[in-house]
């Protein structure tokens, strides 16, 4: 297993891909517009889980629980983003921080009871107060993240 190391850990909105260096300027400018509109909340981590299944895992992760804001979040991100050219992601949103991938993906018993073993508890509580436009580089030791521009949740939202 290679774990994320805790400064990394985060929670993916939208991943993007290789975006061209002249259209980072236009997503800056869209994630600007939706922060402050979507308030500040936090979300409480709880159960473990695997893609892509718990018998066959090749990502583990820690979930989300009462997530409903940062799914109307990762909603008002797509939307600003699909107006910029970015497809929409075929998937329902996934609220999910990856804690760790597995390096040579197969059946593993132990680790699948692990994660059933983890799967109701609960790992603590966050506030998210800001959303990052971030940029990561992938090496044989893990990703590394560079944060490129971030805005604060909640300047101009209503309650």
């Amino acid at each position: 297993m290679s774990w994320v190391a805790v400064p990394n850990l985060h929670l993916t909105l939208k991943f993007l891909g290789g975006v061209e260096p002249d259209r980072l300027e236009a997503v800056a400018a869209a994630l600007a517009d939706v922060a402050p509109a979507r308030p500040a909340f936090e979300l409480v981590m709880r159960g473990l889980g695997a893609f892509p299944s718990p018998t066959r895992p090749r990502v583990v992760w820690a979930g989300v629980r009462d997530g409903a804001e940062v799914v109307q979040l990762a909603s008002a991100v797509e939307e600003a983003l699909a107006g910029l050219g970015f497809p929409p992601e075929g998937r329902p949103f996934s609220s999910h921080v990856t804690l760790g991938r597995v390096r040579e993906p197969q059946r593993d018993p132990a680790l699948t009871a692990g994660l059933a073993e983890g799967a109701g508890r609960e790992f603590g509580a966050f506030r998210v107060d800001q959303v990052a436009l971030m940029r990561s580089d992938l090496s044989p030791r893990g990703a590394r993240y560079t944060a490129l521009g971030s805005w604060a949740l909640g300047v101009g939202a209503r309650s």
